[in-house]
């Protein structure tokens, strides 16, 4: 756990101190955009932030690629979601620059799930009916669904300054305890990859969020929301699509789902957001990428939140999901359904918190 944790360390700090520098390049680069209707911030900010990320996650392998333990989760796989991570973030910077068309970027998203297939990163089997072993085709499929579908999740949800850096970070950390618990609590060595990449992407998210949070300086853009849904949809490949079913459930799992359950419950505000914006949109005769201003978290500022407090109850909301399916997976189930009910309550404290609700709707209004 220590080499984990100096890991984190390491990036959260490389995020930090690089991010400044990647501001002022952004800015001098033109990586920004004026001002929009949809747009909560007031002041023009730039964007790139998802190459002080990558800076950050290349500077943190490399370092700790030497350390005893963590150096055994160094493979194919772990080289895959480097190269896969580090395409989709050129990509991204250069959307960030240029605004590139959407058709444009989705092939880019699956150009970049290939390459993950190229190194082993590939969904293999799903629990339906014991274990079905998908042939490798559709396993390829379901794959580069998966893949570009968090992709989309993590860009849609990335509308309020820090809310997106702080999700990311939540469900980092689920996947990364229950990754870290499989590799070295049940000896599943498989697990390495994914606890590796979960530890880096906290670090980075805890690194970046004290210049991306309310009132951002900078923002992660595109180059950082499909950078962050890339790394998780892998790490969330490599940990439930092919560990083996039998050695999880063998260890008292709740449930025989969970594998397939766990990175749908971890990712469900991202995901929920994207399928409500998707089905509202088409509802409406729109493009369901078209742009709007009714996400959850516009919802949530309409109600008279503030810009921190909605991003809190947004933190509360995806911890309230992802937290308990990691603790279901290896403790009882009613300390798990404690945990999401001890969460719930918290966020309806600060949904219900109707004096600084009140102030903040006289201030928009």
């Amino acid at each position: 756990m220590r080499e984990y944790l100096l890991t984190i360390a390491l990036a959260a700090a490389l995020c930090y101190l690089v991010t400044p520098f990647i501001k002022i390049l952004a800015m001098r680069a033109g990586a920004f955009i004026n001002l929009r209707s949809r747009d909560t911030h007031l002041v023009i900010t730039p964007r790139w932030g998802g190459i002080g990320m990558w800076i950050s996650m290349s500077l943190t392998l490399l370092v700790v690629s030497h350390l005893p333990l963590v150096a055994k989760s160094f493979g194919r796989e772990a080289t895959g979601i480097f190269l896969a991570g580090t395409f989709i973030m050129i990509l991204g910077a250069l959307d960030d620059m240029y605004d590139l068309d959407s058709i444009t970027k989705f092939a880019g998203q699956a150009v970049a799930g290939g390459i993950l297939l190229l190194h082993g990163v590939q969904i293999l089997w799903l629990p339906i009916n014991g274990i079905f072993i998908l042939p490798p085709s559709i396993g390829q499929l379901l794959t580069i669904f998966f893949v570009m579908v968090v992709i989309n999740a993590v860009n849609f949800v990335d509308g309020l300054d820090g809310l997106a850096t702080g999700i990311v970070a939540i469900c980092a950390m689920a996947f990364f305890g229950f990754s870290y618990l499989l590799a070295v609590v049940n000896g599943l060595n498989r697990a390495g990859a994914p606890s590796l990449i979960t530890a880096v992407i906290i670090g980075i998210c805890i690194g970046f969020l004290p210049h991306n949070y309310h009132p951002a300086r900078i923002f992660m853009g595109d180059s950082g929301a499909m950078f962050l849904g890339l790394l998780l949809s892998a790490a969330a490949i490599t940990l439930t699509g092919q560990i083996d079913l039998n050695a999880i459930t063998n260890q008292g799992s709740s449930s025989p789902f969970l594998p397939l359950l766990l990175p749908f419950s971890i990712l469900a505000i991202p995901l929920i957001d994207l399928g409500m914006a998707v089905i509202r949109r088409l509802r409406a005769g729109r493009s369901p990428f078209a742009a709007d201003k009714e996400h959850l978290h516009h919802k949530l500022l309409s109600m008279g939140n503030s810009h921190r407090r909605t991003s809190a109850i947004l933190y509360s909301w995806t911890a309230m999901f992802a937290f308990p399916t990691t603790i279901a997976a290896f403790a009882p189930l009613w300390l798990a359904l404690l945990i999401g009910l001890l969460i719930l309550i918290f966020s309806l404290v600060l949904l219900t918190n109707w004096p600084n609700r009140n102030k903040q709707l006289i201030k928009v209004g």
